[in-house]
């Protein structure tokens, strides 16, 4: 499946990887790519929708949609 996420807080390419690593914890196969210029992370992922924002949120950013 297919996910995008509004994530508020991603200043850097040390968040860029905090979120990447948290995603790639829970789904070590989930293609993950982040536009920070507009707070958007797409992943591609077989885990539920739920399960990321988790792993996402739980790294200290904020996740709308």
């Amino acid at each position: 499946m297919q996910y995008t996420f509004q994530v508020e807080g991603m200043t850097c390419g040390h968040c860029e990887r905090a979120v990447t690593q948290a995603v790639q914890q829970i789904d070590p196969a989930a293609t993950v790519r982040i536009d920070r210029a507009h707070n958007r992370v797409d992943i591609d992922s077989t885990q539920p929708r739920e399960a990321l924002a988790a792993a996402i949120a739980e790294e200290g950013y904020q996740v709308a949609a």
